[in-house]
Order: structure tokens, then sequence, then C-alpha cells
């Protein structure tokens, strides 16, 4: 990796000429407008807005960082110039080639140029954006991770969760239920003990997209991100809870969360492209000490409605990972996965394969659909044979209408692990969801007798425009 730290990773992205600095754009909707308007532009730029109103210069918001292949590339340490399915098939390798290294714990680092605790702690001296017109309130936290610990093994955890701002020194910290980071705080909370956290609010690259991975339950962010590296991530131990703390982050908050102190929190416009849960009672972060760098950046990564930044990144690695979770599973020839952004990228999946065997096409639809990477708030899985890019929803779509049929070509299973996310279900009976399973290959005991595909073969292809695409194009 050709870099160390946020900083770092930016100043190559600037040498690409893919990095703006927008100056004196206010913190109240205006920064999540622009940001909302890059998320719909492809390709676009990433964006640094510094001297934003009400606060002083160096009080920076960097937005869209990872959306384009050249800077998602560049954070993952891959090539840029595949295609799509291509990138996802270097990614699956890398992502299994993966031998995890601990982190290496240093005792200072750049986090630590400004230690403030006491009554110097005020969040509001960092400018964080009310993102859209709807949301509750600030969210501080989107591209952030929280750091935490499980308190039997010691096994530490970095979620991805978001973090309104409650007070000078107070934040929401809004986890999902089933997360590994829920599950820690569940543990504590039912031993009437407060569960310790630190949050970081801008770190390098692959520390989030680490941050963003449905990694198996026990196993470090930090080690798998260091096995990726090559090299350990540095962190220094936090003062008042002892976690480990990215050495080169921007802002770190550090706090506790107790059982009994809870305050409204949302609502906040989620990935799904929805408010589809309401103003809650949620656990509190009591801050007690924020670490931050001189002139120190926060990471905006504020879902909308798809497509967007999250969903153009998760595509590739949630691709990757159920198409490596089929393989490990024993399904046979697969030849793609793609989690379309249309689908906030967990809720509509295709997978293609080459039919090998009766049976084949529902067994690769059901190990997607239940997959550690697909389990979660999932909705519909399709299966097409490997003629068909599933890339392109006009060809999806084309598959689907022509070789599934509803009576015979469908499953539906019940009783799956949604969340109060879920747009579709209604409250009160939010957690569970169904998924259906579309079958939208060629009939496995009369594929050779289906009807043949109107097409140009590739060598007629290749005659054709070698005599006439001059002229056509």
């Amino acid at each position: 990796m050709n870099y160390t730290d946020l900083r770092d990773w930016l100043a190559v992205v600037e040498r690409m000429g893919q990095l703006r600095t927008l100056r004196g754009a206010h913190w109240n909707l205006e920064i999540g407008s622009i940001t909302d308007l890059l998320h719909h532009a492809q390709p676009s730029p990433a964006v640094v807005f510094d001297d934003i109103q009400d606060y002083p210069s160096g009080r920076r918001v960097l937005v869209n960082a990872l959306h384009s292949r050249e800077r998602l590339a560049l954070a993952m340490g891959l090539p840029a110039d595949l295609p799509d399915l291509d990138f996802v098939a270097h990614l699956r390798k890398k992502l299994s080639s993966i031998t995890p290294i601990p982190p290496k714990r240093t005792a200072s680092g750049p986090v630590l140029e400004n230690v403030l605790t006491g009554k110097a702690i005020d969040i509001f001296q960092f400018p964080a954006p009310k993102w859209h017109e709807q949301d509750g309130g600030r969210y501080i936290g989107t591209g952030c991770i929280a750091v935490t610990q499980d308190p039997d093994d010691g096994w530490v955890n970095l979620g991805t969760y978001r973090v309104m701002v409650h007070d000078r020194d107070a934040v929401g910290l809004y986890i999902s239920p089933g997360k590994h980071g829920r599950i820690h705080r569940d543990k504590y909370f039912s031993r009437g003990l407060p569960l310790k956290v630190a949050i970081s609010l801008g770190q390098e690259p692959l520390l989030f997209l680490g941050s963003c991975m449905e990694l198996p339950y026990g196993m470090s962010e930090y080690d798998y991100v260091g096995g990726w590296r090559g090299e350990p991530v540095e962190v220094v131990e936090g003062e008042f809870s002892g976690l480990p703390i990215p050495a080169h982050a921007e802002i770190v908050l550090e706090g506790e969360c107790h059982p009994d102190i809870r305050m409204d929190e949302g609502p906040f416009g989620e990935f799904t492209g929805y408010y589809a849960s309401s103003v809650r009672a949620e656990p509190v972060v009591k801050i007690k000490a924020i670490y931050h760098r001189h002139d120190p950046i926060i990471l905006g990564y504020p879902p909308s409605k798809p497509p967007n930044e999250s969903s153009f990144v998760l595509s590739y690695y949630r691709s990757a990972m159920i198409w490596d979770e089929l393989e490990k599973a024993g399904v046979p020839d697969i030849r793609g996965v793609w989690a379309h952004g249309a689908g906030a990228v967990r809720m509509f999946t295709v997978v293609s394969i080459r039919q090998r065997y009766p049976g084949h096409s529902r067994q690769a639809g059901l190990i997607a659909t239940t997959s550690h990477a697909g389990a979660y708030l999932g909705r519909f899985t399709v299966v097409v044979d490997d003629d068909i890019d599933i890339t392109n929803l006009h060809d999806v779509i084309w598959a689907l209408s022509t070789r599934c049929d509803p009576e015979t070509g469908m499953e539906v299973i019940r009783r799956c692990w949604s969340g109060p996310l879920d747009p579709i279900i209604p409250k009160g009976k939010k957690g569970f969801n169904s998924r259906a399973i579309m079958d939208a290959c060629r009939p496995f005991e009369w594929m050779a007798d289906f009807p043949l595909t109107v097409s140009v073969s590739d060598e007629i292809k290749k005659q054709t425009l070698k005599k006439w695409g001059e002229q056509i194009f």
C-alpha cells in the first residue's frame, strides 16, 4: 500500500486529479445537498469542505471519497482497469488469501496531537453536518469506526454505525440488532455494566472498508486489515477505555454507554433510501476524552437513495464475499456474483452459474441468500445462466422475464434476518423478513431443447466490425 493514513491517500488522489476543495459551504443541509449531487453523478470527484460556515479554517469534512473505480482500487491496492466482474474476481482472490496480522501497539501517534478531557470536551467544535432535510439532528458519524471489545474473550470489533450529536459531551450510537458491536453491547448491558467504546470519525480508507465488512464472529477487523496491508495497523491505547485506537486517525471520541441512559435517536435517511425507522430511545455514549490531529478531517459517508457512494463501493465488496462463500460451500461453476446498487446492495443479488446437475441453480440461490455476507436485510436473489451479463439490469430482467416461470421458478423463505431499517416491514413487526429466490436459468431437464437466443456470434461480430466498424461508429 502506498499510503499510511487518510492524508497520504488524499495526496495521491489529488495527483490523480480526482480531489476538489470547496470553501464556505454550510454544515446545515448544504454539505449534504452537494454530497447527494456527487453521489448521483458518475464519475464524480472526492470533495473536501473547508472554511465551513461557523467553523475555523482547517476543520474539514471529506465526502464521496471512494466513489470512483480508481479511488476504490487505490484504497484496496487492486488494479483499476478491469471490467466489473473481473474486479470482483480480483477482490475475491485478495480476500480469500489474507492471513490476519494483529495490530501493533505504539506509545504515540498523530491522533494524540490534541487530547481533550473534562470541561474541554465539546463535540460542537467539529462541523458535524445535518445531511438530509428530515434528519432528526446532526450526524458526525457516518464514515466512522466504533471500536468495542467482547467481555468474555476480549476480541476487538470495528463496526460502522451511525453517530448522532446530542450534547457537547454526548452522542447517540445506533447499532442494528445482530451486528457484532450490538452483541458486545448486549453482553455488557445484560450484566448491568457499561460498554466502553472508541469512535474514530476519520481514518485511512482501507481500515474504514474493513469496518464495513461482514467478517466471521470473533475475527478482529484490525487483524484482517493488517493482513490485507501486509503489515500491522498501528494503534494506541485509549487512556479511559484501554481500547486500541487507530494511531493515525483524525478524530476519536472515547466514552461509555450505560444501560440506563438513553435519548431519542433519529430519524436518519438510511441506505435503503427511506426513513424506515422512527425516533427511538437509544443508548448514549458519554464522552470521556476526545483525541484529534491538527486540522482534523471528518469522513462523511452518508447514505441516500441508491445509487450512491455506499452502493457503488459495497457492490464490489459484497459480490466478492458472497461469491467466495458460495465456493467455500462447495457450489461449483460460479461464473460471477453481482449485488446491484439499485437494490441498495443488500436487496437484489444476481448469481451466474454454468449448470452442472439438477438443483444446481436452487442450491446457488439458497446459499447466496443465507450466506453470512448476504443474510442481513436481503430480499431477492436471482440465479441466471452464464450467458447473462449480471451487471446489466436489462439482461437480468430479460432472463427473469423469459426463463423464470413464477409457478415453478420461485421459492420464498420466511423469518429471515431483517432489522429496523427494512422499509417494507411495518412498525411492531420489524426484525424478520422473507426472501424470494428466483431461478432464471434454462430448465436443467430440457436445457438442450430450450429456444435458441437471437444473437450474432462473436466471430461474425469481429468480421463485421473489422469491415464496417469505422464507417458505423
